[in-house]
Parts: C-alpha cells; sequence; structure tokens
C-alpha cells in the first residue's frame, strides 16, 4: 500500500467494514481506536490520521499467524499480546493486500466473538 493517503485510506474502509461485523462497536481506550465485540477488543487501528502516527492495525491471528509474521511489515504486538497471537501490521507499501487484512480482521473477530455472533455472521454471509 504505498503513499500515506493511500494507507490511511485502506485503514478508513477496514474501520468502517469492521463497524459492520456483529455486535461491533468502536471505542476509544488509551487515545486509539479500537473496534470491540462483547466488550473485547478484535481489532486495534492505533491513533488517528491528525496526531501524526503512522497507519496500522493490530489483530489476533492463529491460524494465519506465521503467515503474517513473514511479512516485514509485520510483528508480534507490544506489551505482551504478541505472546496471545496478535500482531501488529504497518500499512506501507510492503503490507499484505487489503483483502489478505480483511481475512485477517474475520479471523480475528471470529477468535474473539461469542459463538452467537459467529453464528450470526455465518448466517447473514450465507
Amino acid at each position: 500500500m504505498a503513499g500515506t493517503k493511500k494507507a490511511w485510506k485502506a485503514r478508513a474502509t477496514l474501520l468502517e467494514e469492521a463497524l459492520g461485523y456483529p455486535a461491533a462497536w468502536v471505542d476509544h481506550p488509551w487515545g486509539e481506536t479500537v473496534v470491540k465485540v462483547n466488550k473485547k477488543v478484535f481489532v486495534f487501528f492505533g491513533m488517528d490520521e491528525d496526531t501524526g502516527h503512522e497507519p496500522g492495525l493490530g489483530v489476533k491471528l492463529a491460524e494465519s499467524h506465521e503467515q503474517a509474521l513473514a511479512n516485514p511489515s509485520i510483528e508480534p504486538s507490544g506489551y505482551g499480546l504478541g505472546k496471545s497471537g496478535w500482531v501488529s501490521i504497518k500499512l506501507d507499501a510492503q503490507s499484505p493486500s487489503i483483502d489478505v487484512l480483511r481475512d485477517w480482521i474475520d479471523e480475528s473477530y471470529r477468535l474473539v466473538a461469542l459463538q452467537r455472533n459467529i453464528k450470526e455472521l455465518d448466517a447473514r454471509d450465507a
């Protein structure tokens, strides 16, 4: 995702899509934007564009964890979250495509959400 404008646009698109998941809602702990389901974060979007920070996101992965860490734009998340499968992704020229990021947000949601939320998602997507 070359270019900061393109990266911020991708971040905005992914945030909007994450909010479309069943029972998803936005919160701003620690001054960051996160999307939660049932009081649990399933995707971190970091600081907003006007703060001067670079765009990125964080997701919890199980199945795709090793694949993600093979990318130079991705590293285990800080604060001990990396030990639980969380990865931090810089949205830059080397980051995965937006479709891969969508898949990883979906994987993260499914790892964090309650079974009833997952059933609602599957029924909606069927």
